[in-house]
């Protein structure tokens, strides 16, 4: 094991010598690593990675009070992740410029990068919406933003049309029919931050990377186990996780297909999803429920004007890797918000008969 490893793991109390540090998982964000110990005993190390995230502080702030606060309300250990804190009583270690914290492993855990079964997309469900429901009654004022007004949407419009009138690549002309679906729903985009801005909607802990493979399952029972990648919880609305969970996990096709006609919503897999995060999350309030699928739909149409605003400015913030690239994604963003609008008073129903199956 290299030294600089040897040197870090020492700065925490763990079980034995650690015997190997190997790299671990396929995320993209932090450097993550699996450690063993020579008593058996497995944790994972993770450089953070302070580009995305500068205020390393107040991230791992957000994490403790989070794990912490769940902690006392679970029944087995495994459910909330667990943060070691350094010697020195801090949850993370700065070496050599680079910031580093540990976790145990979740032992009997399995983590899945695509459902492979309808039920896996139903125990992801579960799991964010039990996640929402242990913190029903955190105090969400109290977490910092990582990353400031990421779901705002109407300040995701305002950052649009600016790049809009700059148009510094001059490609505003070749996606005119693009900008005119985007300009003409500005007002219903923002509803969503207007009705957590006026307190219809309750503040709540928010994850906001929802994707299947941040739910671990009992690797025995394959149930929802535990919420990881903790990194982008803040203060939010409910509606933000369950939607990017639809924009991501309904859809028929890729972030980035090219051929649109394979692009759509799976009304099946909306309903599927609806019945676990209901089941799971009982404590929503009757304006949350009802505005689900304006969440899916919210969710969904500000990461297609992102794409949008990434393509208009040159590809600065999202990696591409073919010309065009965010356009596509654009594409297929706006593709499933029509498809939404084409199945809203199907996504309605499906709200309705899953609220009253939950009841």
């Amino acid at each position: 094991m290299e030294e600089k490893y040897m040197h870090i793991l020492s700065q925490f109390p763990i079980a034995g010598n650690p015997v190997s540090c190997q790299r671990y998982g396929q995320g993209h964000i932090n450097e993550t690593y699996l450690v063993v110990t020579d008593c058996a005993h497995r944790y994972i190390l993770q450089r953070i990675n302070d580009h995305i995230f500068k205020d390393v502080a107040g991230l791992m702030a957000n994490i403790v009070l989070v794990t912490e606060y769940l902690r006392r309300i679970v029944d087995d250990p495994r459910e909330t992740m667990t943060v070691i804190h350094t010697h020195e009583g801090k949850p993370y270690y700065c070496y050599s410029a680079g910031y580093y914290r540990l976790y145990d492993f979740v032992e009997g855990s399995l983590c899945l990068q695509a459902a492979e079964t309808e039920e896996d997309f139903y125990q992801s469900a579960v799991g964010f919406g039990r996640f929402q429901q242990l913190l029903r009654d955190f105090p969400a004022h109290q977490l910092t933003e990582p990353i400031a007004n990421f779901h705002n949407t109407i300040d995701r419009y305002r950052i649009f049309k600016e790049v809009l009138d700059r148009d510094p690549m001059g490609r505003a002309k070749d996606v005119r029919q693009e900008i005119d679906f985007v300009l003409s729903r500005e007002e219903e985009a923002g509803q969503l931050h207007r009705m957590r801005m006026d307190g219809t909607l309750p503040l709540r802990v928010t994850h906001n990377d929802t994707k299947l493979n941040n739910v671990l399952l009992d690797e025995q029972t394959r149930k929802a186990l535990c919420v990881i990648d903790l990194d982008t919880i803040m203060p939010g609305l409910s509606l933000y996780d369950f939607g990017d969970s639809i924009r991501f996990g309904a859809a028929t096709a890729a972030e980035d297909e090219k051929d649109l006609s394979k692009v759509g919503m799976s009304l099946e897999l909306f309903r599927t999803y609806t019945r676990g995060f209901l089941s799971a999350c009982p404590g929503l309030t009757d304006a949350e429920v009802a505005h689900l699928p304006l969440g899916a739909k919210t969710m969904t149409l500000e990461c297609g004007v992102r794409f949008l605003t990434d393509y208009l400015d040159g590809d600065h913030y999202f990696a591409v890797h073919r010309e065009g690239h965010n356009l596509d994604r654009a594409r297929t963003q706006f593709k499933l918000v029509q498809d939404m609008e084409e199945k809203w008073e199907q996504m309605q129903a499906v709200v309705r008969e899953e609220r009253a199956h939950s009841s």
